[in-house]
């Protein structure tokens, strides 16, 4: 069953209402409404491109969450084949809010990480909603050290709210592991690239996104902070999130128009909760564009050139 936003709601009682005469067709008192219910679908394509054409950054906030937006394992199984996971930190323990393995991008073996929040409440509490303690991060190091020794492409997939900020995971160094992922990420000597596919959170999220090429889905958000957590320090007040939101230019758009990002994957009409498989086998062309890009660069390059491309961020603005 289809899950709509506040916003939504126009869209949304256009197709209940095509709903109820499609039921009422599929009766089969031999009534034909057939005209009335292509009108009716008609008029919701076209309410829901001009709604989405004109999102806020609250509203794309929103769209970044929706509970039906295809996540990392959705694109891990859209996109990767002979996926073989890794699991622990090896000093730990293990954090499935982070899966990583590796497997083969188009039939080229790649390594890929990527956050999952789950999509149930069994997989939501595993996954822990998609916030990475500790070892999390330190799997992810493991996983692209990995890589680089064998000089596999490394692909990620950002989604995440931010890094959990329990006391436990502040007991096992929570700062230190996200600043070690980062550091291993920057100094990766094969090519790598990250999309954000939902939220991208604070370090939580850069410390998967250090990337050759970062991009982001059209309607993903990526920021230093939540709008209600910026809220919540600016004014003190969480109904001011999109006020927060709109401050803090955290939409696909604007980090395009500043430089840091690389990329904007475009989603179906709806979004990515609209129509999954689209949106992945868009995502899947653009990472593939960005490999190729990257191809041929050595490793001394690729590290050079990373690291340039993150310290120009904000310095042209």
């Amino acid at each position: 069953m289809r899950s709509y936003l506040d916003f939504e709601k126009p869209v949304a009682e256009l197709e209940a209402k095509a709903d109820e005469l499609r039921a009422l067709e599929a009766r089969g008192d031999g009534i034909s409404l057939s005209e009335e219910i292509g009108k009716l679908d008609t008029r919701a394509s076209q309410a829901l491109k001009e709604l989405y054409a004109a999102l806020t950054p609250w509203q794309k906030t929103l769209v970044a969450r929706h509970p039906q937006r295809p996540h990392f394992k959705d694109y891990c199984a859209g996109l990767i084949t002979e996926f073989t996971p890794l699991a622990g930190d090896r000093a730990f323990g293990e954090d499935e809010a982070i899966v990583g393995g590796f497997g083969r991008f188009r039939g080229e073996p790649v390594c890929v990480i990527g956050q999952e929040k789950g999509d149930s409440t069994e997989t939501r509490i595993r996954h822990n909603f998609g916030m990475p303690k500790p070892e999390g991060y330190r799997k992810a190091v493991r996983l692209t050290e990995l890589a680089d020794r064998f000089g596999l492409p490394v692909l990620s997939f950002v989604d995440t709210a931010g890094a959990y900020p329990g006391i436990e995971a502040e007991e096992r160094g929570q700062a230190e592991a996200i600043a070690r992922s980062t550091e291993a990420w920057l100094g990766l000597r094969s090519p790598s690239v990250a999309l954000v596919i939902g939220e991208g959170g604070s370090g939580g999220a850069i410390a998967i996104a250090a990337a050759s090429r970062v991009m982001m889905m059209e309607h993903a958000i990526y920021s230093v902070i939540s709008p209600e957590g910026a809220a919540s320090i600016l004014w003190r007040d969480t109904a001011r999130a999109q006020d927060a939101a709109t401050g803090m230019k955290i939409t696909a758009q604007d980090l395009l128009k500043f430089g840091i990002i690389d990329k904007i994957v475009q989603e179906p009409t709806g979004g990515a909760h609209r129509d999954g498989q689209v949106a992945i086998a868009r995502a899947g062309d653009a990472i593939a564009a960005a490999l190729a890009d990257l191809a041929g660069l050595s490793g001394e390059d690729l590290v050079a050139k990373r690291a340039d491309k993150f310290l120009a961020i904000g310095r042209n603005l």
